[in-house]
């Protein structure tokens, strides 16, 4: 865990909120992850992987407080900035775990836990060596499908147009899910944008935003 000073935390109804009290630890090898244990209560699990600085993370937690919301950040810079910027705004329903997101899916995730999935701009890897790095493989989509609740919702972005094309692919050749309109306010996502960080970044680039969204049908 981090060390904890006055920059990372606030009061909070009475109580400090710390970096501590957000970082997750990823479960340890052979276990699964437990929501009610994490957050110390049963309810509504969503899942951010790629969360970087946590801004549509902590929008959902304020906007949402009944959800118990986990963010996966490899980047161990944002990894930290996103723990401390929910330390600091108080978001006691966020959690931040940095583990690599493939292996956490398909080895610590329960089936049918997850009541959304959150997949903003992943590394797309362009480079054709680098290709069996990328998060949407079989195995990943598969185990993210078991994942899902029924008619639970998973919502996808990126900028990258040729990685968008594989993700089509992949999912297209998974049984379980079908697809469904991406806009959804219920889910933090209006006009086809769900304001992350990146997201932000690359419309004022003027790059193309390609979306996608699923629900579980089974």
């Amino acid at each position: 865990m981090c060390p904890v000073d006055e920059r990372n935390r606030r009061r909070h109804d009475g109580e400090m909120t710390t970096i501590s009290d957000i970082i997750c630890d990823p479960p340890e090898a052979g276990k699964l992850f437990d929501p009610a244990v994490a957050f110390g209560s049963a309810g509504p699990f969503e899942l951010e992987i790629g969360c970087g600085k946590g801004g549509f993370l902590l929008r959902r937690a304020q906007s949402h407080p009944e959800l118990r919301l986990l963010g996966i950040e490899w980047a161990n810079k944002y990894f930290k900035y996103a723990a401390d910027r929910m330390a600091r705004r108080g978001a006691t329903n966020v959690r931040i775990m940095r583990t690599d997101a493939r292996h956490f899916v398909i080895h610590s995730l329960p089936p049918n836990c997850l009541s959304a999935l959150h997949v903003y701009h992943p590394d797309p890897w362009p480079k054709k060596r680098h290709h069996r790095r990328r998060l949407f493989q079989k195995d990943f989509v598969e185990s993210a499908v078991q994942a899902l609740m029924p008619s639970a919702r998973w919502a996808i972005q990126t900028d990258h147009a040729e990685y968008f094309e594989w993700i089509r692919e992949v999912t297209s050749q998974t049984t379980g899910i079908e697809q469904t309109e991406y806009d959804d306010p219920e889910f933090g996502i209006a006009k086809a944008s769900a304001r992350t960080n990146f997201e932000i970044k690359y419309r004022k680039e003027g790059r193309t935003i390609y979306c996608l969204a699923f629900r579980r049908t089974q």
